[in-house]
Formats: C-alpha cells, structure tokens, sequence
C-alpha cells in the first residue's frame, strides 16, 4: 500500500513512537493522581513531551504547552476561551471547519460579528485585506498556517505582518497548525504568536488523540473545561496556573508518551531536512502531474522552462481533479486498482473549496509524509496518467 493521504493522518511511524505507547501502557499510572513511582513516571514523561513539542513550535514556555486530544480540541479552546460575547473575529478563507464552526457557533449563539479575508482562485489569500480587516474592537485573528486542501503556506512576512497588526489593536493571534507541525519550523516567540494549535498524529507522527494549545504569556484563555487537575482540589474554580488552567481530567498518558517519542525523532532528523524532503516531492509530483493534464488547485509559480520557481514553499499537500473523472472515482479507481491511499471530497474546507470553484466537484488530495519516497510520488503519477487516458477515452465515447 502507498499511503499518500498524510495530510489526514500519518500511518507510518517511527518504531520509537510504537515502542514508547507499549511502555506506557506497561508501566504508566495516573500523572498527578498519586506518588508512587507509576504515577511519577507518567508525571515525568509528560513533562518532557511538553519541552520537546515546545521546542518544535519555537515555544520557550513549556508549562504553558496545554495538551488535547487533537488541533480541533485546541482551537474550540483557544476560540471559544477568548472571544466575549458581541466581538469580533477575523479569520480567513483557508480555515478548517474546526476554526469556522466554533466561529459561526459564536455568531449565532453569543452575537460576534465575523470578517473573512477572501483567497482567489489559485487559493492565495489577500494579506492587504486580512490587515486592513484587523481594526480595534478584534477581539481575535484566526489563521491557518497551511492550507489542508491547497498546501499554500503563509510566509514569515506575511504572519509577521498580521501579528503586527494583530497586535497593534490589542487582538490576539491564533495560529492552526494542524498541517505544519512536525513538517517545518514554528518560530511562535520569535514571530510573537500568542495562540499556537497543533495536533499529534499527523507530520508529529504521534498517536491519535493527541494535541494540543501552545498559550504565550500574557494571555487570558478561559477554560471551556473544568473538572479534575489533580491539585488544589478544594478550589471551586479551575487554577490559575498553567498548563491546569485547561486541563481537566486524566490526560492522554500513553498517546502522549508516544508523541514525545517522535518529537525527540524529528528533532534529531531536523526539521528543516524534513521540509527539504517534502518540499522535493511536492516539485517532483507538480512537474510530474502537470504533464497528465489533470487540473492543480494551490500557487505553484513557475519558470518559463516549466518548473517551479526556485524559492517556491509549500506544504506537502497537493490537490488535483482530472478531466473526465468525478474526484470520488479517481479516489476509490486508484485506492482499489493501484493500492495508493488519497482523499477526495470536501476536505473539512468549504470557504476554501468556494474561493478555487470546486464546491461541487471537491478534488483529488496527494499528502505527503516523512517516510513517502520519490518511488510511492512516481507510482501516483503513472495511475493519474493512466486514469486520465482512461478518462478520454470515456469522453470520445460519450461524443
């Protein structure tokens, strides 16, 4: 089986990961909930996943690291802990519906007023606009650091220049990163972001049901959770102090024991050998999919030769439709006659699906990971071309 469908989740892990839940289910109690050395294990090794994923966000504060059980419970976290009634967001086109339904929950519930920044048909969003949107009453700026159906990334520029604006109104910024991290530098202090979402199981490559909110200093975030922290139990409300502010309950142990696994993994690997490696498949699969004919939905600029431009970025995600095919069918054709694993369909992004014009017909995903090889990109061409002469074939028929 190819596995081309990382975006959504990573299958292939390192062995550490698999070997560090093994351990914890083993040997692990409950962190926080006793002192013996069971529990003092899970204590400790919670800790430490808190440095190492701080330290892959670019996040100096690791008490501040609040863990969830994935990027949507962080950011129902984040949004719905710092928006008052009758504010005011502004979020973008490129948002998962995990940003956007909390939002219109908001809306119709709590009266908060909603502004979109508008991305154009090869999904590149007005950053003009998205600034000149930010104006004193923000009450947050919601962004999405990759596109998970484009694989448009935004550059350090542009988030230095919304967190500037941002900031100049007094509005915090919240940062999903549920498709980069893990996949490239974070650098949340040294852009100055205060709310940072992730989530454990994708390019982390972690289990499931692990993520989490990074929260800068200074920040108020209201806990939408309140119950158990395994201290200061006579308090009637949730503590002030991090990360119990807004962790209630018996954490993830096991889930995240493994996370930190493979944030020690990545850190030795390097991220930036990481994002070399994406980026190199994502320009071997556009040049190679460019030559089907199928249709390529995201910005990838070109050189008058054809090839992409050489400081093109991007994530490792690339969506496509091929003429003659409903997305579904190339899905299912290349999942049961080729073994390769993709998704088509909406992808979670209805504003972003609108701004390319593929609401009703979605499209074709390719998402790429750390262990995806230069033979699974070429082995996904040759299906897609041997799909799209299929296609034509139908079409002449059809005529």
């Amino acid at each position: 089986m190819i596995y081309l469908n990382c975006a959504a989740t990573s299958y292939q892990r390192p062995e550490c990961v698999i070997d560090a839940v093994a351990d914890a289910l083993r040997t692990f109690g409950s962190c926080g909930r006793g002192a013996h050395e069971s529990e003092l294990a899970a204590a400790r090794s919670i800790a430490l996943a808190r440095e190492r994923v701080s330290a892959l966000l670019g996040f100096g504060h690791p008490e501040r690291l609040v863990f969830a059980a994935n990027a949507t419970e962080a950011l129902n976290m984040a949004i719905l802990g710092t928006v008052p009634d009758g504010g005011r967001v502004v979020a973008t086109d490129w948002d998962h519906n995990s940003i956007l339904r909390p939002l219109y929950r908001l809306r119709d519930e709590r009266g908060v007023t909603l502004s979109f920044a508008a991305a154009d048909r090869r999904g590149v969003l007005d950053i003009d606009a998205l600034v000149n949107a930010i104006v004193p009453g923000t009450s947050l700026v919601c962004l999405t650091h990759a596109s998970n159906l484009t694989g448009n990334v935004l550059s350090r520029e542009e988030l230095a220049r919304v967190v500037k604006a941002a900031h100049g109104v007094g509005a915090p910024v919240l940062l999903d990163c549920a498709q980069t991290a893990g996949a490239r530098p974070i650098c949340m202090d040294e852009l100055g972001i205060d709310l940072v979402a992730f989530t454990g199981h994708k390019a982390l490559m972690g289990p499931q049901g692990t993520g989490g909110l990074a929260v800068a200093p200074g920040v108020d975030v209201h806990p939408v959770l309140r119950g158990g922290t395994g201290v200061l139990s006579f308090e009637e409300g949730q503590p002030a102090g991090y990360p119990e502010h807004l962790e209630a309950g018996t954490l993830n142990g096991h889930g995240i024991a493994g996370l930190s696994a493979a944030a020690a993994w990545i850190a030795e690997k390097g991220l930036d050998t990481i994002h070399a490696h994406d980026l190199a498949l994502v320009r071997r699969f556009v040049t190679g999919v460019r030559r089907v004919g199928a249709t390529i939905y995201g910005n990838f600029p070109a050189t008058e030769e054809g090839l992409l431009a050489p400081g093109f970025d991007h994530a490792p995600v690339v969506s496509v439709n091929l003429p003659g095919w409903d997305s579904s069918e190339v899905a299912d054709a290349l999942g049961h006659d080729y073994d390769i694993a993709v998704r088509a369909g909406g992808h979670c992004a209805p504003r972003m699906h609108r701004a390319l014009g593929t609401q009703d017909s979605g499209a074709v995903r390719f998402s790429f990971g750390c262990f995806t090889t230069e033979e699974d990109v070429d082995a996904a061409l040759t299906a897609l071309a041997e799909l799209a002469a299929e296609g034509e074939g139908d079409d002449d028929v059809t005529s």
